[in-house]
């Protein structure tokens, strides 16, 4: 077991330092053009010769700093992948939970950096994660494909409802995702993993109000505590 959580741990380095240039080029606010060149200095970072200084997180030439911070994405990765393969999950349904967490990682950095969750990670986490448990089904692993659907159509509807009050439309194409791992065990994991979600948002909504950081009418991001309890309650699951 420990060996398999070192390997995932690895793996989840490598996922992380993968998903940095991807976090540095959308972390822009919305209807920007993807970002490609160091604020200081206006240097191309993704010419060949200059990829390796996304890794550094300093721009060679003008030593300006940019996001994300070095280590942040690999050592995020890292400990979600550890976790998964803790759990001791396997074949399609363990790489389900993969896939999120590398998507989710990228999609929480952006997020914080700049409050929004891109169409370019969140589509393709929620059509990944859906394929990689069709396959699950398909080689008999334990778990409900039927309900996945219905529970990915479900958290979808129901964030579609909330962006009438505010909700983020990332935040709405990123649920289906959500719902389809939490669905995949049962319905009390959709319910378990939904609640934490709000209820690490809110308590992290007052803690930003109560230190002065944020004010009542702010935008908080959500994506990271969404992913935290769709994850978080689907690995316990």
């Amino acid at each position: 077991m420990l060996g398999t959580v070192a390997v995932a741990f690895v793996a989840g380095l490598l996922s992380g330092a993968a998903a940095r240039p991807l976090v540095f080029a959308r972390a822009v606010p919305a209807g920007e053009a993807p970002r490609e060149r160091c604020l200081g200095c206006n240097a191309t970072l993704f010419s060949p010769k200059r990829r390796s200084q996304l890794l550094l997180g300093r721009c060679g030439t003008c030593r300006h700093a940019f996001p994300p911070a070095p280590g942040v994405p690999e050592l995020l990765s890292g400990a979600a992948f550890a976790a998964i393969a803790a759990t001791g999950a396997s074949g399609f349904t363990a790489a389900a939970h993969y896939w999120l967490a590398a998507c989710g990682v990228a999609l929480v950095l952006i997020d914080v950096a700049v409050k929004r969750l891109p169409d370019v990670l969140t589509l393709p986490a929620s059509v990944g994660t859906l394929l990689l448990l069709a396959g699950a089904w398909f080689t008999g692993e334990p778990g409900s494909l039927g309900r996945a659907l219905a529970a990915a159509a479900a958290l979808g509807a129901g964030y579609l409802i909330l962006a009438f009050a505010g909700m983020g439309m990332g935040d709405v194409k990123l649920a289906p995702a959500a719902g389809a791992l939490l669905g995949w065990h049962s319905w009390s994991a959709v319910i378990t993993g939904t609640f934490t979600g709000f209820l690490l948002g809110a308590v992290a909504a007052v803690a930003l109000v109560v230190t002065g950081r944020a004010h009542r009418k702010q935008q908080v991001a959500f994506g990271p505590f969404l992913l935290a309890g769709a994850l978080g309650a689907s690995l316990l699951a």
